[in-house]
């Protein structure tokens, strides 16, 4: 916890965005709120207290607590962050708190993150494509740990739209893959249980909205909060739609 010059609690000041697109009368503005910060305060901590003692209208998401829901992602100070692991110990004064872009607004602070990640999935078909049909009486056939490694990085992700959010692209293009699409293509692309060759893949990849029209800013592996290697995602995605393509004109 911060202090003042004479040791007391600093007062903070937060500065939130408001707006109800359900309700006709409501115009988006920035609405502000004074709180003493606490030990070990977090974002969620502070925005409950908010909620409990000031404005009960004011609307978040939070589940977990925990960083694994993925729910509470919002714009702190511009930046894309969980609001439970994010400390006002770490942040200035005054807190400006926006609602994640490129996702539709529910209210306030709340965006629906789930009809995004839907149909990124649905675009994809980002799910197992099995050889051959499920024996349950078959012996279980032992991944290379390495690989298997590889794909439960990209399962880590847990889908807060923080490095949707953060994407240039993704921001301008509605039909563009983004970082956590990618990052769920090469997991199922690493797959051996996987049937889909890079030809099939193509498409989904190399489109115009797949990994090369990712500007390389890399703004995605910076705010992402489970430090997933998203750099090294996209470059192994370009190495394996170039290989396909090459060997296909030399073939």
């Amino acid at each position: 916890m911060t202090t003042n010059g004479s040791g007391a609690a600093r007062r903070l000041r937060f500065e939130i965005f408001r707006y109800n697109p359900e309700d006709s009368d409501s115009e988006p503005h920035m609405q502000s709120y004074e709180l003493d910060e606490a030990p070990y305060m977090s974002l969620y901590i502070a925005l409950n207290q908010i909620r409990e003692t000031q404005d009960p209208s004011l609307q978040f998401d939070f589940a977990c607590r925990s960083a694994i829901c993925g729910s509470c992602g919002m714009l702190v100070n511009g930046r894309p962050a969980l609001g439970c692991r994010t400390l006002t110990s770490d942040l200035p004064d005054v807190v400006r708190l926006h609602p994640l872009p490129v996702f539709k607004l529910i209210g306030d602070l709340s965006v629906d993150t789930g009809t995004w990640f839907r149909e990124m999935v649905e675009k994809s078909e980002a799910w197992i494509h099995a050889k051959e049909d499920f024996d349950p009486q078959a012996e279980e056939v032992r991944m290379d740990d390495n690989l298997a490694q590889a794909i439960y990085e990209g399962e880590r992700c847990i889908e807060c739209g923080c490095c949707v959010a953060s994407c240039g692209v993704a921001n301008v293009n509605a039909n563009f893959t983004g970082p956590a699409g990618l990052n769920r293509i090469a997991r199922f692309m690493m797959d051996p249980r996987d049937s889909r060759t890079d030809e099939d893949w193509f498409d989904v990849v190399a489109s115009d909205h797949g990994v090369f029209a990712c500007l390389g800013m890399m703004a995605c592996e910076d705010v992402c909060p489970k430090e997933l290697p998203l750099l090294e995602v996209h470059a192994y995605l370009r190495r394996r739609m170039l290989a396909a393509r090459f060997m296909d004109k030399k073939d």
